[in-house]
């Protein structure tokens, strides 16, 4: 089988600051990877930078069959970090809906906008993926009248909606209150379920052992471990590792 992203010898530079260090990964179809690891690690960047959300200093990312080398510039450059973009959806922290849009307008705004994709056929998708979240029921409310659980299944509706071959979360329940994290992450496991390939920046560390076919270790912008939930939880290897799970360990009890 051939991998949907692959990532090879990945650098990034932010000024003199080195920030990811000759990263290389491979990431299966309907694959579910969890990347863990303290703040500061570098985990945001990497999710950034297979989107180009983040520019690859060095090295290059390929999803599904769109290869681009990090620090190229000019027309096809461009367009093929536009193709990049098209095959990825990303679910972020803090929601970004547009607060004067209604949940369906919200969700239709990329496919009609970006993929030209007709309204009619646009507000049928997104009544889909709604649904599949269970937000059909509030298409027209507006953005602040829902709670941030009800946010973020939007904003994943809305990415689904773009119709990626990847998913990407940037730590998607970290701004919620504790008694909503549990909706959102019921979503997830449900597009898991559906062999939704995804990438998944997180620190609820019992969804990764839960959901994750693989979870990442990363420290000091470096990949540390990449091992199956069972292994990594029961038996890792680095340090850095140990320290993270033993806190978890320790926050279960």
């Amino acid at each position: 089988m051939v991998p949907i992203v692959k990532i090879s010898n990945l650098d990034k530079y932010f000024g003199r600051l080195h920030v990811l260090k000759n990263i290389s990964l491979e990431v299966m179809p309907r694959e579910v990877v969890c990347l863990i690891g303290r703040s500061g690690s570098g985990k945001s960047t990497l999710l950034r930078c297979i989107n180009f959300l983040e520019t690859p200093s060095h090295g290059s990312i390929e999803v599904d069959s769109v290869k681009v080398e990090g620090g190229e510039k000019g027309k096809l450059n461009r367009q093929l970090i536009h193709d990049v973009r098209l095959k990825t959806g990303m679910v972020f922290q803090e929601f970004n809906l547009f607060p004067h849009m209604s949940v369906l307008e919200n969700v239709i705004e990329g496919p009609v906008q970006v993929k030209g994709m007709d309204r009619a056929d646009a507000i049928a998708l997104a009544e889909k993926n709604l649904n599949h979240v269970d937000m059909l029921w509030k298409k027209d409310e507006y953005p602040m009248r829902l709670s941030g659980g009800q946010k973020q299944r939007v904003a994943i509706a809305r990415a689904l909606t773009m119709e990626p071959k990847v998913m990407l979360f940037d730590e998607p329940t970290s701004a919620l209150d504790p008694e909503l994290i549990g909706e959102v992450l019921n979503v997830m496991k449900k597009l898991a379920k559906d062999g939704m390939t995804m990438i998944i920046v997180t620190h609820e560390m019992g969804f990764a052992r839960e959901v994750a076919d693989r979870v990442l270790v990363m420290g000091d912008g470096e990949l540390i471990e990449d091992a199956k939930p069972a292994d990594l939880f029961n038996s890792p290897k680095d340090p850095r590792t140990k320290a993270l799970i033993d806190r978890y360990h320790a926050e279960e009890q």
